[in-house]
């Protein structure tokens, strides 16, 4: 987005670019250990800022969740193809542009990356709030994937510029509030707006009908608008360590326009992941396996609350708002406290933590599905988010220890790309064990029992294999002094 943009910057824009820039390259110049670390006050400001659009892109997913029913019924969907609404065609252009875009993190002022991609997504979210046919809706959700793409890389490669390592979990952990507050309020707000809207006529905007519960999407626009002024707001601070020299990176001085271009696409940090295959690899393997299933239940909890125990978006949002914020609140102290006792004992504390919790998440996930009454079974599911939102700070975390600082970002990237993509293949995996392995609609906690067992028992033991791998490439960087 912002390399499009850079053509047609005004005068004075690209004159704070450059100064930027500037103050980037005189800073990454000194020894990491000799470069004055941000005020904690610019440094909380930005996380705050970070946290807000995190908390209105999981908003947003919450609330798609709860609204999946409805948007069944009024479009007259299978559940293939509201699998499909609810993941795959989020990520379609993300595949394409998600790793190019996280580029830009590394090369230009992460604020105005963060920045560029939170309008982008609330403008994409008006969009959605005013589609008319199931086709509009699919392409809106199509282009969300895209907007959104740079959010996660630029955001944790800015708060590992603006926190110290031994802060920089903490901050990681705070970041998991923007998740917390996404999903709880989500959930709560969500199931009181859907059943008010429910009562109303369809409202008439700019001579279009629209369904009311679109009204949720267009104020979420609005508050994206909010966000990307804050986020644009944020001090950018100096990028640390020694810069490379030519070459470093895997592509020489003077290198040719092609071979850029593909430096651009991430060919570098895969290239350096594939170097470290042994570590980078389990974990890719673990996560996206585990991501199929968190995202899958995540969508099709609504449906399947509404389905096997007779409850109402409302009723749903009341019960399980308060679970999911106990739990979130509880996971994100327990990753904590956990990681932090065990890496007195051990090296690989990151990957050792997130394997056993890892392990606890695939036994709620067989288990909620099977319980007798709605209550029972969505406290077993916030028990299974405890647990994973715990796995999830260290996972982050190793993954910023281990990735080359002026690949940062594009490591990241692809990181999170392995989350994102098969994630969002969840709900669509979802659909069609339902559709066509259960084929009753009454009975979707089935699908859910079968894509769990299936999967987070295989991500579980990948998890497992990267703990001697990430330990060996920890104490390889410290012999560095890294």
């Amino acid at each position: 987005m912002a390399g499009a943009m850079a053509p047609t910057i005004p005068d004075d824009g690209m004159a704070a670019l450059q100064a930027e820039a500037a103050f980037d390259d005189a800073a990454a110049t000194l020894p990491a250990h000799a470069q004055a670390w941000p005020s904690a006050g610019k440094a909380w400001f930005a996380l705050f800022a970070i946290v807000l659009a995190t908390f209105l892109n999981f908003f947003d997913q919450t609330v798609f969740g709860m609204l999946a029913q409805r948007i069944k019924q009024d479009f007259a969907l299978s559940d293939e193809a509201l699998g499909f609404l609810g993941g795959p065609a989020s990520v379609i252009f993300f595949v394409v542009v998600g790793i190019p875009l996280a580029r830009l993190a590394d090369i230009y002022p992460r604020r105005l990356v963060l920045a560029g991609g939170m309008l982008a997504t609330a403008t994409i979210m008006a969009l959605g709030g005013m589609a008319q046919t199931f086709g509009q809706f699919v392409g809106s959700r199509m282009f969300l994937g895209a907007g959104g793409s740079a959010h996660a890389p630029a955001s944790y490669s800015l708060l590992a510029d603006f926190f110290p390592p031994k802060k920089i979990t903490r901050a990681f952990a705070v970041l998991q509030l923007g998740f917390i507050g996404g999903t709880t309020v989500g959930v709560a707000l969500g199931g009181k707006l859907i059943m008010a809207l429910a009562g109303m006529p369809d409202p008439v905007i700019l001579g279009l009908r629209v369904h009311s519960w679109q009204l949720i999407l267009l104020g979420e626009a609005l508050a994206g608008v909010l966000a990307a002024l804050l986020l644009l707001a944020i001090r950018e601070p100096a990028r640390r360590g020694q810069r490379p020299a030519p070459g470093a990176s895997g592509m020489a001085a003077g290198a040719g326009l092609g071979r850029r271009v593909l430096a651009f696409t991430g060919l570098d940090a895969m290239r350096a992941i594939h170097a470290r295959g042994r570590v980078y690899y389990p974990l890719f393997l673990g996560l996206a396996l585990a991501a199929i299933e968190t995202f899958g239940l995540a969508f099709w909890r609504v449906p399947f609350m509404i389905r096997t125990y007779g409850w109402n978006e409302g009723r749903i949002g009341m019960v399980m708002a308060p679970m999911l914020l106990a739990s979130s609140l509880l996971g994100i102290f327990l990753g904590g406290v956990f990681v932090e006792w065990m890496a007195k004992r051990h090296k690989d504390a990151n990957v050792r933590c997130a394997a056993i919790l890892f392990g606890l998440v695939t036994i709620c996930a067989i288990t909620a599905p099977l319980m007798p009454t709605g209550e029972a079974s969505l406290a077993v599911m916030a028990l299974g988010g405890m647990f994973g939102l715990a796995g999830a700070v260290p996972q982050n975390a190793a993954i910023q220890r281990i990735a080359p600082n002026e690949m940062r970002g594009q490591v990241t990237a692809i990181y999170l790309f392995m989350f994102t993509f098969f994630g969002a293949m969840g709900s669509f995996v979802v659909g069609v064990v339902a559709q066509r392995v259960v084929g009753v609609e009454a009975e979707l906690w089935k699908a859910l029992v079968i894509t769990a067992g299936a999967l987070l028992p295989i991500a579980t033991v990948s998890m497992i294999l990267a703990i001697r791998p990430y330990r060996e490439e920890v104490a390889r960087l410290e012999a560095q002094g890294r």
